[in-house]
C-alpha cells in the first residue's frame, strides 16, 4: 500500500491555505490519501531567520498581489486577503491534533473550516472560541474542541509535530512530502504531480 502523502501547514500561510484546495484532490488522483500536519511557522521562522512575506520591504506588497493572482488562476474563490494578517495559529492547530487523535474522520473538515475561516471569513483563529466556534461548525464537539486548546497533551503534541517538522527539513508552508522526497511550495504541485505519475524524475 502506498504511504500517505504529508501536507504541512500553518493556518497563516496564504499559500498553504491555496494547497488545502488542491492536495486531496492531487492524492486521491494518484490513489493515495493526505496526512494533514499543521506546523507553527512562528518557531519554524526562529530556526531560519525568515519573516511573514507580507512584512519583508518590497516583497510585501508584491506578496499580497501574488497571493490573490494565484488563486484566481488556480480557480479559488473563495479567498480574501484578512485582518489582521499574519496571527497566531496555536488554538488551530492543536484542534487540528485533537481531531487526529479523537476523531480522524473530522480533522480534515475542521482543518478546512478554520483555514476557509480565516481566508475567507475573515474569522479570527488566533482566538480559541472562534475557532471552536468553527470547529463545531464543521462538525466537532464545541466543548471537547475548545478544551483541547489547553490540554498539555495537545500542547506537547503540537510541539513535538513542530520539532519534527524542523528535524525534516521543512522550513515553510505548505510543505510536502512524497515517499520522503520534499517540495515547498504550491508552485511545485506540478512537480508532485509528475512525481506521482512516474516514481522520479
Amino acid at each position: 500500500m502506498t504511504a500517505p502523502i504529508e501536507f504541512y501547514f500553518d493556518f497563516s500561510s496564504p499559500y498553504g491555505y491555496l494547497a488545502s484546495h488542491k492536495i486531496d484532490a492531487l492524492a486521491a488522483k494518484h490513489g493515495r490519501t493526505v496526512d494533514w500536519r499543521p506546523i507553527l511557522l512562528g518557531v519554524v521562522f526562529k530556526q531560519t531567520g525568515a519573516a511573514p512575506l507580507t512584512m519583508i520591504p518590497l516583497k510585501g506588497d508584491y506578496s499580497k498581489r501574488d497571493f490573490l493572482r494565484s488563486a484566481r488562476y488556480h480557480g479559488i474563490e473563495d479567498v480574501r486577503m484578512p485582518t489582521p494578517f499574519p496571527i497566531s495559529t496555536q488554538a488551530a492547530a492543536r484542534m487540528v491534533l485533537w481531531a487526529k487523535a479523537t476523531e480522524p474522520a473530522l480533522a480534515v473538515p475542521v482543518a478546512k473550516a478554520l483555514y476557509r475561516g480565516y481566508f475567507f471569513g475573515g474569522r479570527d483563529i488566533s482566538n480559541p472560541e472562534t475557532a471552536a466556534d468553527i470547529a463545531a461548525e464543521a462538525g466537532a464537539n464545541r466543548a471537547a474542541a475548545r478544551a483541547s486548546v489547553d490540554d498539555p497533551a495537545m500542547k506537547e503534541a503540537l510541539k513535538r509535530e513542530v520539532d519534527g517538522a524542523i528535524g525534516r527539513g521543512v522550513f515553510g508552508s505548505p510543505f510536502v512530502f512524497v515517499d520522503g522526497e520534499p517540495f515547498w511550495g504550491l508552485d511545485r504541485f506540478d512537480q508532485i504531480e509528475r512525481w506521482l505519475a512516474t516514481g522520479a524524475f
